[in-house]
């Protein structure tokens, strides 16, 4: 599992752990036909908060799961459950994906919800 993809992700969180400064992670993982998003809290090891777009809040608001669209909307209903929690200052874990598409209106979503990042 040496791919480029893999080599990205280790390369995006290694970044991350020296500039978190112990901020929840914003972490992402998109498949063809959804996307999904949570809240990790590395020092505990637990998720904070998540969402997606198999929810059922959402299932009934989205005509699909693999659009702009619907990816602001899990931001929205992600930032809405983090501010629930308690939890402001993120970092965000793009993962191995382009900041581009589907994971930059994500991260629109979730800062115009509320999350700060």
């Amino acid at each position: 599992m040496n791919s480029s993809f893999s080599k990205r992700r280790q390369r995006t969180r290694t970044r991350l752990r020296k500039l978190g400064n112990g901020r929840a992670r914003l972490s992402i993982f998109r498949s063809s036909k959804h996307i999904y998003a949570q809240l990790i809290d590395d020092a505990k090891g637990v998720t904070l908060a998540a969402a997606s777009t198999v929810d059922k809040e959402l299932k009934s608001q989205i005509k699909t799961g693999a659009d702009v669209e619907a990816a602001k909307q899990v931001g929205l209903l992600l930032a809405k459950r983090a501010l629930e929690v308690g939890v402001g200052p993120v970092v965000f874990d793009r993962g191995g994906y382009l900041f581009h598409g589907r994971v930059k209106a994500l991260a629109d979503g979730a800062r115009e919800g509320g999350l700060d990042f």
